[in-house]
């Protein structure tokens, strides 16, 4: 047997491939549903603490930039597994699904936080004054005025941050899910075949490319023209 034929009877094995396609897809789908979900909350919780830390209010903006702090700065598979393992032990108990959802969404509302706050700072101080001036008030102010600016400033930087959280479901494997990589493990475990880690690669690829791509188009239809 060449090294092309062992190579192939390892991570391309057609018969393999062909059993366990079916869980990968299904891994596909769990997968999707999830990046979905992640990106929704998190985005949303950082808009939320963005807007609540505008309002200027000392005991809760020192709140928020310690829970931002927190979260930018603990790796996101320590906070699955703390969730996980040791809410059992405060007596609430989350499934593999809810962890990682809850971890990665809390990891993401961190940095989106951040990033709609520097968007918010950004808009000059004399715009809010001018708004102000025409009898508008300050929430009137935020929403129809500064926010339009700071969300189309701030589009570049949350596509590269929600694509690179997104690819973090794959850290879901760690409890049990069985998303891409978590289905893609299992396979090999039963198989005793690398096979199914290629089908799981192949699945990354056709999800996250057209993210990728239209992450892309997104930064350039939003960039600001120099």
């Amino acid at each position: 047997m060449t090294a092309w034929e062992r190579f192939a009877d390892s991570f391309l094995n057609a018969r393999v491939a062909a059993e366990y396609l079916p869980k990968i897809v299904d891994g596909f789908r769990l997968t999707v549903v999830l990046a979905l979900l992640i990106v929704v909350s998190g985005l949303a919780a950082g808009l939320l603490l963005a807007l609540v830390r505008s309002l200027g209010v000392r005991p809760l903006n020192w709140l928020i930039i310690f829970v931002v702090d927190l979260f930018r700065a603990l790796p996101p598979l320590v906070v699955i597994v703390l969730l996980f393992f040791g809410l059992p032990a405060a007596g609430m108990q989350l499934s593999g699904f809810a962890s990682t959802w809850l971890a990665l969404s809390l990891v993401l509302m961190a940095f989106a936080e951040e990033i709609f706050w520097a968007g918010i700072t950004s808009v000059p101080k004399g715009q809010w004054e001018a708004a102000r001036s025409t009898g508008l008030t300050f929430v009137q102010t935020l929403r129809f005025v500064v926010l339009p600016q700071a969300i189309r400033l701030t589009i570049p930087p949350l596509t590269n941050r929600t694509i690179a959280i997104t690819k973090g479901t794959a850290l879901a494997s760690v409890v049990a899910v069985q998303e891409i990589l978590g289905a893609a493990h299992a396979g090999v475990s039963f198989s005793f075949n690398p096979t199914p880690l290629t089908l799981g690669a192949l699945a990354y690829l056709v999800l996250f490319i057209p993210v990728v791509v239209f992450g892309r188009w997104v930064e350039t239809r939003f960039a600001w023209r120099r």
